[in-house]
Order: C-alpha cells, then sequence, then structure tokens
C-alpha cells in the first residue's frame, strides 16, 4: 500500500469516527524505525487545512529511557482527559540533552490530534473514537532507519529500547486494539517487527 493511499483510510476512518467523539484522534504505534513520525507528518499535511491537527510526538514525553510505560501512562491523564473535558491539556518535555524534564507543552482544546510514538495506543486507551494505527516493519530496515535518525544518539540504546518495546508489547499487547496495520514494503510478516 502507498503512503498516498494509507493516508486516504487513516483519515477516511477519522471522518467516520468524528460522529462517535467530539476529540479526533488518531494514535500511531509501532516498533522504533517504523516509520510513525513519517508517517505522522504525511497525515497531518493531508488532513484538511481548516481543521489541522497538532502532532504530539511521545519522544518528547518520554522521561527517559526507561520511560515508555510512564510516559504511555501519563499522557492520558494530563493532555487527553483535559481536552475531552473541553480544557487545555499538555505534558512535560523530556530534554534528552541534559537527561531531565524540561519545558511544558500545552495543547488548547478544540482540534483533533495525532499521537505517534511507541506506547500511542496505551497513552489512548479508552478514549472513544480513536483511529488506532499500527506500523511495521522488518527488523534489519527499522534498526538501520533508527541509527540513522539520530547520528549516533541511539547506538548505545537500541538494546535498551527494544526490551522497553518488548515489555510494552507483552504488557498491552497492543495490536489487538489496532483499527488499521500497515507495513512497509519490506516487512516481514511475523511476529511484531
Amino acid at each position: 500500500m502507498s503512503d498516498a493511499a494509507a493516508v486516504a483510510r487513516v483519515l477516511a476512518e477519522v471522518r467516520r469516527r468524528r460522529r462517535l467523539a467530539p476529540l479526533a484522534a488518531v494514535a500511531i504505534d509501532g516498533p522504533s524505525g517504523a516509520g510513525k513520525s513519517t508517517f505522522a507528518g504525511a497525515l497531518a499535511n493531508a488532513w484538511p487545512p481548516v481543521t489541522a491537527p497538532r502532532v504530539v510526538a511521545l519522544d518528547s514525553v518520554y522521561p527517559g529511557w526507561y520511560g515508555l510505560a510512564r510516559a504511555a501512562g501519563s499522557l492520558d491523564r494530563t493532555l487527553l482527559a483535559p481536552l475531552g473535558r473541553g480544557v487545555p491539556g499538555g505534558w512535560r518535555r523530556w530534554d534528552w540533552s541534559h537527561d531531565r524534564s524540561g519545558t511544558e507543552a500545552i495543547v488548547l482544546p478544540g482540534g483533533p490530534l495525532i499521537v505517534e510514538g511507541c506506547g500511542a495506543f496505551e497513552a489512548t486507551a479508552g478514549r472513544p473514537g480513536v483511529v488506532r494505527v499500527w506500523l511495521r516493519a522488518a527488523e534489519a530496515t527499522r534498526k538501520r532507519r533508527a541509527l540513522e535518525r539520530d547520528a549516533g544518539g541511539f547506538d548505545p540504546f537500541w538494546d535498551l529500547w527494544e526490551t522497553e518495546w518488548r515489555r510494552y508489547v507483552h504488557r498491552t499487547a497492543p495490536l489487538r486494539s489496532a483499527d488499521l496495520i500497515l507495513a512497509l514494503p519490506d516487512a516481514v510478516p511475523r511476529g511484531l517487527r
């Protein structure tokens, strides 16, 4: 499936679900290097301009390399629940260069959201109307893409993050809640890769 066809499928599902919930949201989940950020950007660019979405990258929410579970759990409480009540929500950005909490991000109510990153399904669990998109790619492809993306900054943490990722998958079985499963052309159709 081409990127354009995948984006069109997701937007059609968002339109259908918009009647079910006041907050239009898409959660894009999958392993590191599967293309979540790229797909989120393509989806945001294709979104009707009158209602352009805010993209929330979980990379800015994780409180460090061991923070996947904490980020997913806190984002509902600090962002999605307030927005669902019609009030501003947000989160504390993580300052990766100093390994500590950074500035606060605030999102005003009223617009659609795209939440992308490992753990996005857990972060949006229980929210009505969320379209959940799972991306998968071959392990070698995703590792290459993830390590190239951060110019060596991710290299020493690849195994640690993969362990965090697999714990998340074991704990939440995210594929069970996927509305759409999209694969890169060289995806391996086994397991969660």
